[in-house]
């Protein structure tokens, strides 16, 4: 099992930027792939980015490509997301996620982060 820490978010205006840390316990962090989805009250959580064990391969929505990166250091058990330009759509709560392989389906993932909120200000 993997237990995992989100930290990081906050209010930034809009065309800011922030960066997301998911911290892991336990010596398994490498085995597996992460990823990051958000949600907005009433709604689904949605994918935003996912990066493989190896960080030889990474995935994002349609909505976040060029403007988000995820990235991992295993050495450190940490996932991040680096988040730039943001805009006020962007606002949810994110949550970073561990599975075995890089999925952008969130039922496919069995562990979760408790979920960091990002308020974009228009």
């Amino acid at each position: 099992q993997v237990q995992l820490v989100e930290s990081g978010g906050g209010l930034v205006q809009t065309g800011g930027s922030l960066r997301l840390s998911c911290a892991a316990s336990g010596r398994t962090f490498s085995r597996y792939a992460m990823g990051w989805f958000r949600q907005v009250p009433g709604k689904e959580r949605t994918f935003v980015a996912a990066i493989t064990s190896s960080s030889t391969r990474t995935y994002y929505a349609d909505s976040v490509k060029g403007r988000f990166t995820i990235s991992r250091d295993n050495a450190k058990n940490t996932v991040y997301l680096q988040m730039n330009s943001l805009k006020p759509e962007d606002t949810a709560v994110y949550y970073c996620a561990a599975s075995q392989s890089a999925y952008s389906t969130s039922s496919l993932y069995p562990y979760w982060g408790q979920g960091t909120q990002v308020t974009v200000s228009s």
